[in-house]
């Protein structure tokens, strides 16, 4: 009933299919353009309550937000600068037109989601940007939001004045 194998065998008949199966088959994901067909690439950027709509294409470097120019519409300048990060990290200043639509919360919840949609729409206008902007983090969302109000307390976690006596 038993038949007596030799190790050598054994070793030999093991070794082929554990090498084949255990062999891993790197895939590499390939990015490619998305531009519709007046040239331009879409993305949504978010960051806290805001939703940023952002569509891009090749122009001189004009920013149009909600119908407003960034001047306009950020009057901060440190807001504005959040938005040129994604063009001066990839040497990309000016070269670009920018027209966006942005919904809920703050100035700085909306420049926050404009920066991680023109970063989005920059990777889908030239894929080879990615490793840069994703080096930076511009295309990591920000998943900080404000904590919910408890019961019992008029914030989320401040509480009544205690009175000892």
């Amino acid at each position: 009933m038993s038949e007596k194998v030799s190790l050598n065998e054994l070793k030999g008949a093991l070794s082929t299919p554990v090498v084949a199966s255990v062999a891993t088959v790197e895939k590499k994901r390939e990015y490619v353009r998305t531009v519709d067909k007046l040239g331009r690439a879409y993305a949504t950027g978010k960051r806290k309550d805001a939703v940023a709509r952002v569509w891009i294409k090749a122009g001189s470097g004009k920013v149009v937000i909600n119908g407003q120019t960034q001047e306009v519409y950020f009057k901060r300048a440190v807001l504005r600068m959040m938005l040129n990060q994604p063009f001066q990290v990839t040497n990309r200043e000016n070269n670009f037109d920018v027209m966006c639509t942005i919904k809920g919360g703050g100035l700085s919840g909306q420049a926050g989601a404009l920066k991680h949609g023109i970063s989005k729409a920059l990777v889908g206008f030239e894929p080879d940007l990615r490793p840069v902007l994703k080096k930076e983090g511009f295309l990591t969302r920000d998943s900080r939001v404000v904590e919910r109000k408890k019961y019992g307390k008029p914030k989320a976690r401040r509480s009544f004045q205690f009175s000892k006596r």
